[in-house]
């Protein structure tokens, strides 16, 4: 599994907005028009850039405001395989921890070296670091 964590200055409900908003998170995660937060949902988007190569879907599996969201990440144009995305939220005094942990990477090896779970754990490490800066901003 990877695991993935950041501590924010910033109460939980800040946070919660930021990575649940299509609007705010476009700003430091991806732009993902079809988002919407309902259980059961499936959102689909690229990576940034003009390339546009690996499709994500993804289907909502979890909402617990302010605590807990969960969802599939599949990349359907090279492997057969689905893993889950949680993102965990808990405050203490002023400081809200964002835990990500992205399980079954392995699910995701018949689609190449592109899907090794080292790239992962930096890609998830910077989309950490720009979720810090884009709320501390």
């Amino acid at each position: 599994m990877i695991t993935s964590s950041v501590l924010i200055r910033k109460n939980t409900a800040i946070v919660w907005e930021a990575i649940t908003n299509n609007e705010l998170f476009k700003n430091w995660y991806f732009e993902i028009p079809d988002f919407e937060l309902v259980l059961g949902a499936t959102f689909h988007f690229y990576e940034p850039g003009a390339k546009r190569q690996f499709l994500h879907v993804c289907t909502i599996l979890e909402i617990i405001p302010f605590k807990r969201f969960s969802h599939t990440w599949t990349h359907p144009d090279y492997s057969k395989g689905t893993t889950k995305v949680t993102w965990l939220l808990t405050e203490k005094d002023e400081f809200t921890t964002v835990t990500l942990q992205h399980s079954g990477i392995e699910n995701l090896s018949d689609g190449g070296p592109d899907f090794a779970p080292e790239n992962y754990q930096l890609g998830w490490d910077k989309i950490l670091f720009n979720l810090h800066k884009f709320i501390e901003q």
